[in-house]
C-alpha cells in the first residue's frame, strides 16, 4: 500500500480537515504526492507571475489557514501525461463522493462533467466547495 513521504504528509496537514481525510483515503488505494496545500505570499506570487495560478495573494483558496486547496499529482510524477492527471482525477472525485466531501478539481472548474470548456487547466489542483 503507498503512504505519504514526509514533506507531503507535511503539505497534507496545512490543508483542511476534509481535504485531509479525502487524500488519506486516496493513498490507500492510488500512490500520489501532495505538491502544495497552504501557499505563502511569495510562493502564490510567483506562480501567479509564472502563469500557474490565475491568482495573486491572498484570494487563492491555498492562502488560507487551513488550506481550503491541495495541489496533488499522480506518482511518478509525468507532467506530459495529461491523461493520467485526469484518471487519477476521476479517482479522487470518486472517492471524494463516498466521502461526501464536495470539491471541485481544477480540471472541470465549472463542475458540468465537460472537461474541453476549460480555459486555464490545473490538473493537480483539487479544492473544497465552500457552501
Amino acid at each position: 500500500m503507498p503512504v505519504f513521504s514526509k514533506e507531503s504528509e507535511m503539505r497534507l496537514s496545512s490543508c483542511h480537515y476534509d481535504l485531509q481525510v479525502l487524500f488519506r483515503e486516496v493513498i490507500k488505494y492510488f500512490d500520489c504526492s501532495i505538491l502544495w496545500g497552504y501557499r505563502d505570499e511569495e510562493n502564490q506570487n510567483k506562480f501567479f507571475e509564472l502563469g500557474q495560478s490565475q491568482k495573486k495573494y491572498p484570494d487563492s483558496l491555498h492562502n488560507q489557514t487551513p488550506s481550503l486547496a491541495v495541489d496533488v499529482a499522480p506518482y511518478p510524477i509525468d507532467w506530459k501525461d495529461e491523461n493520467r492527471f485526469r484518471y487519477f482525477a476521476g479517482f479522487v472525485m470518486g472517492i471524494a463522493a463516498t466521502l461526501n466531501i464536495p470539491i471541485r478539481w481544477g480540471g472541470d472548474w465549472d463542475r458540468d462533467t465537460e472537461i474541453k470548456d476549460n480555459k486555464f487547466n490545473d490538473l493537480g489542483h483539487f479544492e473544497i466547495i465552500r457552501q
